[in-house]
């Protein structure tokens, strides 16, 4: 009976496992489309405002991250990767934290420093009334970067698959020793 239980464990692992590869593989190609759209509009961009309007010499001097990637394991399970707000908190960080601590400890700070806590809209470094074709630029990088956190999170979900799979057929043979 155990090892009847162990083979129909080990078979929707493996059904699992397929099912997540064959997710991997589809979310590979739209990243690679999102990256591919996002440097065609950016070049629809500098030809339509000029190769000097679109570069690095239109960057902020101080950049602040609009996003960040938080990693975050389970007790049992694989890490996952989420993409947040860089001025959201996850429910894990509401709380007493050291930067907050060192913020309100530093009173030479002035308010202008505390109100570049909202990241600017990059778009605006380029001007204001810039290209559709930036716009859609921006959104399929941004579309990229999702894919790609989801893209690692399925990564260690199969790595982690791959190997309670090992485990299951190590127990399989141990406890059947004849042909599997």
């Amino acid at each position: 009976m155990a090892v009847q239980s162990l083979r129909e464990e080990l078979d929707s692992k493996c059904l699992q496992l397929l099912s997540d590869l064959e997710e991997l593989e589809a979310k590979r190609a739209a990243l690679n489309a999102r990256v591919e759209e996002g440097w065609l509009s950016l070049a629809k961009a500098r030809y339509a405002m000029g190769a000097k309007s679109v570069g690095p010499l239109q960057y902020a001097s101080r950049m602040e991250p609009q996003v960040c990637v938080r990693a975050s394991e389970a007790q049992d399970g694989p890490q996952t990767f989420r993409v947040i707000k860089a001025d959201a908190q996850t429910p894990e960080e509401v709380g007493p934290s050291e930067a907050f601590c060192a913020e309100r400890a530093d009173p030479t700070k002035t308010k202008e420093s505390g109100s570049s806590a909202v990241p600017q809209d990059p778009l605006n470094w380029f001007g204001i009334l810039v290209p559709h074709s930036l716009r859609q630029a921006q959104a399929s990088f941004r579309d990229g970067l999702q894919l790609a956190a989801d893209i690692a999170s399925l990564q260690t979900r199969i790595s982690w698959g791959r190997s309670q799979l090992r485990s299951l057929q190590r127990k399989l043979k141990e406890s059947d020793p004849g042909p599997a």
